[in-house]
């Protein structure tokens, strides 16, 4: 229940707002409970005595107590809608802020459904609870309190009679919560693989359809909602084995009232209207106990959400700022790998093992290596993507750990091997790292990305929009964006992961020799990751990978003397060359 707790505590931040709500509570309790006074007036002293004034009176006066639960009743649910919508939306910005800060590693290991999942349905389940059966709860408290306490006042014999019904369904919803948490919990569990499934087959339609499995992703899908739905009937068939019971003793208890207190109005040791009042008091302490009732599964569930969002709130950061971490402002261009080992969390091998080399300043650095072999590892160092196992990687001598990450990471330009794209416009695209970049400069970097001339033949040009994800666009068109994209920020060392791998061989020439010409100007060190001999042998010098090791280093014509893996590398990159320059030419 801590989870939940901390729900309740944020509650502080709307003070005021469940202050309403919980005073417009009271108040509405208030109303019930004079209504039967009311009743047992108008009877005993109006009919029973034919009094029409006192009739009259009475009268005026439920209507008057009917008014006044209405007007409590819109301000109670009011303020607890107000107050339940802001903690929603202060727990929605607070997530969304924890997962933008959340390191590589964690979104490695979790899926973007069940995040998806958390931030909307776990959100609205807590949300819902506060709005709704917390005010339930806290109502419904009050009224058997206030109603106990008149019925004792009452008939001390009857009321103890009547209010055992009380810790017998509390007996019993307490039962119900303990067994079936896990039960609600689960339920989410499963909501957020189906929507996993959802999302990829979303994101993967072409590819479904391509391999002509909309049956089986159909199968899948409805498989996992067969789950969820047996699940969901677990929940039901743990409601109906306890809810009825309550209902039952409620049932009793009102047989035993009407009984009793029938036998106590022919004694004359009762009257006929504080017989209608007790009645009408023991209806008013009942309903509460069913609303409580009803309230119990919902708790659960928002138990079981509150404990899915704070898992994500709680999270482990893994890559922060040190103490006493200091801006990166000025780079030599010397950076170097000091023995560096290392294991993606969850992984039974290393990625990259003993790799140690230093870069000298303004040189154009080429990774090159077979599949696997821990070129974009390398390059996830450097802005701190990932920590290191063991070893150090600094720059001009000093360890990336003890940098500022926000700064050190605004000075390194990275181009990822996968494009991603905004929905927006193209120039909102181009300037997302810098959007008060004038139109000037994005078609300056759009231009080096050799990209200009086919957005200006658009029909809305730098204003076109972007689909979802770039649809729309081709592969190497993304790419481009992306370069001129990383291109207008403020880059000291750039990184191009395997940048133009969709792109032409003929444009990739000329982005590679306008970036050339960029890499040695403006930045301090340049890392490749190279598919392209031309990119290459116009490298200072080439970092050779092989499972994980650096296995040689040197420029295209030592490594073409001294390393057989080099030569193999390259014959294979020229076989993908062609493969390429035929599939040009076959959509032509």
């Amino acid at each position: 229940m801590n989870s939940l707790l901390r729900v309740l505590g944020s509650l502080r931040h709307y003070r005021w707002l469940a202050s309403g709500a919980l005073l417009s509570s009271l108040l509405l309790t208030a109303a019930y409970a004079v209504t039967p006074q009311l009743f047992r007036w108008g009877i005993d002293r109006g009919i029973a005595a034919q009094n029409s004034r006192v009739v009259l009176l009475c009268a005026g006066a439920m209507v008057l107590a009917a008014i006044a639960r209405g007007l409590f009743n819109f301000g109670q649910s009011y303020w607890a809608e107000a107050a339940s919508q802001g903690v929603a939306y202060d727990l929605r910005n607070r997530i969304f802020g924890k997962i933008q800060n959340l390191s590589f590693s964690y979104h490695d290991r979790s899926q973007t459904s069940q995040l998806l999942t958390r931030v909307t349905s776990d959100i609205e389940q807590i949300r819902s609870f506060l709005s709704t059966s917390l005010i339930q709860v806290i109502s419904g408290l009050v009224t058997l309190i206030t109603i106990a306490t008149i019925l004792i006042l009452m008939n001390w014999e009857l009321a103890l009679i009547t209010l055992t019904v009380v810790p017998m369904s509390a007996w019993l919803m307490a039962q119900f919560l303990t067994r079936n948490s896990d039960l609600f919990r689960r339920v989410q569990e499963q909501l957020g693989d189906l929507n996993a499934v959802l999302q990829e087959n979303l994101f993967g339609v072409r590819v479904v359809k391509a391999f002509v499995r909309e049956q089986p992703e159909s199968d899948r899908y409805t498989r996992l909602n067969d789950r969820l739905i047996q699940t969901n009937m677990q929940t039901i068939r743990a409601i109906r084995n306890t809810f009825p019971y309550i209902f039952l003793l409620s049932n009793l208890v009102t047989v035993v009232v009407i009984g009793y207190g029938g036998a106590a109005v022919i004694d004359g040791r009762f009257s006929i209207g504080q017989l209608v009042a007790f009645n009408s008091y023991l209806l008013l302490i009942l309903q509460p106990i069913l609303l409580i009732g009803f309230a119990a599964p919902a708790i659960a569930q928002a138990v079981a959400s509150a404990e899915r969002v704070y898992e994500v709130v709680d999270a482990a950061v893994e890559i922060r700022d040190r103490p006493n971490a200091v801006l990166f402002e000025t780079c030599g261009g010397r950076i170097t790998f000091e023995n560096v080992w290392f294991r993606y969390p969850g992984a039974s091998t290393e990625a990259l093992k003993g790799i140690s080399f230093e870069t000298k300043p303004r040189e154009l650095i080429a990774i090159l290596g077979m599949t696997g072999s821990g070129k974009s590892t390398i390059m996830n160092l450097i802005p701190r993507f990932y920590d290191v196992t063991q070893g150090g990687v600094r720059i001009d001598g000093r360890d990336v750990r003890d940098f500022q990450l926000n700064s050190l990471r605004s000075k390194i330009g990275t181009v990822f091997q996968e494009t991603t794209l905004f929905s927006g416009t193209i120039r909102e695209n181009i300037a997302y790292a810098k959007p008060e970049a004038t139109l000037e400069e994005v078609i300056s970097v759009a231009k080096t990305a050799q990209m200009h001339d086919f957005i200006t033949s658009l029909p809305d040009g730098y204003s076109t929009i972007v689909g979802e994800r770039g649809i729309g666009l081709s592969g190497g068109q993304k790419q481009r964006i992306a370069i001129a994209r990383t291109l207008l920020t403020n880059y000291s060392i750039l990184i191009l992961d395997d940048s133009t791998s969709a792109v032409d061989a003929r444009t990739a020439n000329e982005i590679q020799t306008a970036l050339d010409d960029l890499m040695r100007r403006k930045t301090c060190t340049s890392f490749v990751i190279a598919q392209r001999i031309s990119t290459v042998r116009n490298a200072d010098r080439i970092l050779l990978m092989d499972k994980g090791r650096l296995v040689a280093q040197g420029t295209h014509e030592e490594l073409m003397r001294t390393s057989p893996l080099y030569g193999v590398i390259l014959e294979s990159q020229v076989k993908r060359g062609r493969a390429a320059e035929l599939s040009q030419e076959l959509k032509f």
